[in-house]
């Protein structure tokens, strides 16, 4: 009997225990002077968004003060503010951004310091408004830190889908070029020569952790070597890396300037082209056949450019060439592609640029041809599919995450009103305010 007892003694105390430590939800009720719940829509006025703890439970008309049982509810005033989903970059490298030196910081710079200034350039991409970023490509295990912590709720930063190594042929765009053979050893995983080796390393990013996979299909600006932009991976290499990523449920983003490198990634499958500088009418019928995405990234164009010219000595020679070649026809590609019916996902190459004047970009792609509607609708719902998201981000609806993000100004009229929000809200919690 007294056995009997003491057992439910103990239980009483751990059912105390487990009710005194319960946390209480967090109700929210934010009034939108203007709201554009989803950017394929026209925008509301005098609407209220109901969050709870960090998903969205109503959207409703007019300006609520109370919602059913929701106690201890607070109430967030916008009615000044045009309020929109929060955007979403589709190509960024968090954990690094280009400066002097950087070949010296290669060699370093450690996986935990990496990571430790992820968490810094993160935030600065929080408070631009961009609440989820696509990282395709940086140092994998500092990376994979940044976006579970991130998940865990242990620092505040957007939401990281993660790509680990970025693949690349021996002596590619993706590998470490013109160092002494003894300062980097041995390649890195994603280092890969013949279709093999590439099913390897795409199977290798998978098994550490990375949610998507991302190659160069072609040669870069910043690579520190003078291999141009044109075709790198072979059509057989590229087709085996689309075939392993896509088999284990992963969605694949190639690097790609030059037209034979973009043609030869999308008749291998991609999912989408990054960049696509030299794309051509050729290109436009098979980006429109297999359904993939184009992230143009101006601001990387852009950036470039103006270092190359205004900055000597900033670059190696052959990396100034290639900027001063491929940066002023990115504009004219995104506007050949988005009057053909391309889908567009928007992107920056934040790390290129500075972290945090990702919303650079928007006021880039308006001024290349796009409407600001559609431009919205790229950093939102156009983006979230691509990401595989569209199910918790890219538009306010019931269910979805609370990425809520909110400007003095209607973008509508003039994109540049986003550059710096005066709210943002991730996952249910205030970044900006």
């Amino acid at each position: 009997m007294k056995k009997l007892f003491l057992m439910a003694l103990t239980a009483s105390i751990s059912l105390g225990i487990v009710i005194s430590n319960a946390q209480a939800d967090t109700w929210l009720i934010i009034h939108a002077g203007t709201l554009l719940a989803d950017a394929r829509k026209p925008a509301k006025a005098k609407q209220t968004i109901v969050v709870k703890n960090d998903k969205i439970v109503a959207v409703r008309e007019g300006y609520l003060t109370k919602f059913d049982l929701a106690q201890n509810v607070k109430i967030i005033d916008l009615k000044d503010q045009f309020v929109m989903a929060g955007m979403i970059d589709s190509h960024t490298h968090v954990t690094g951004e280009m400066e002097p030196h950087s070949r010296e910081k290669s060699v370093t710079t450690t996986e935990s310091e990496y990571a430790l200034i992820g968490t810094v350039y993160a935030r600065r991409i929080l408070n631009a408004g961009f609440t989820t970023i696509r990282n395709v490509g940086g140092p994998r295990e500092a990376v994979f830190a940044l976006r579970n912590s991130i998940r865990k709720g242990q620092i505040l930063g957007p939401r990281i889908v993660a790509g680990g190594l970025t693949l690349s042929p021996l002596g590619g765009h993706g590998d470490a070029n013109g160092f002494r053979p003894d300062v980097f050893g041995k390649p890195h995983s994603g280092i890969c020569n013949g279709a093999d080796d590439c099913r390897r390393a795409v199977r290798d990013q998978i098994k550490y952790g990375a949610d998507m996979i991302k190659y160069v299909a072609t040669g870069g600006v910043l690579s520190k070597i003078a291999t141009g932009t044109g075709q790198q991976f072979t059509d057989a290499e590229q087709a085996a890396i689309v075939q392993s990523a896509h088999a284990m449920g992963r969605k694949v983003a190639a690097h790609a300037h030059g037209k034979g490198g973009i043609d030869a990634a999308l008749r291998a499958g991609v999912d989408s082209i990054e960049h696509g500088s030299f794309l051509d009418k050729g290109s436009i019928k098979l980006f429109k056949k297999t359904g993939a995405y184009l992230v143009p990234t101006l601001l990387a164009g852009a950036t470039v450019v103006d270092i190359a010219v205004n900055k000597p000595g900033f670059f190696i020679p052959e990396v100034a060439a290639k900027a001063k070649q491929v940066g002023p026809v990115m504009a004219k590609a995104l506007y050949l592609a988005y009057k053909s019916g391309v889908k567009i996902a928007f992107g920056t190459d934040s790390g290129v640029s500075r972290h945090g004047i990702n919303g650079r970009e928007l006021v880039l792609m308006v001024k290349a041809g796009m409407s600001a509607k559609d431009v919205l609708i790229s950093a939102t719902v156009s983006a979230a599919d691509l990401l595989d998201l569209t199910r918790s981000i890219g538009t306010l609806e019931k269910g979805k995450s609370a990425d809520i993000i909110a400007a003095s100004g209607n973008p509508l009229k003039d994109i540049s009103t986003l550059l710096k929000p005066d709210f943002v809200m991730v996952r249910g919690v205030i970044a900006v305010e």
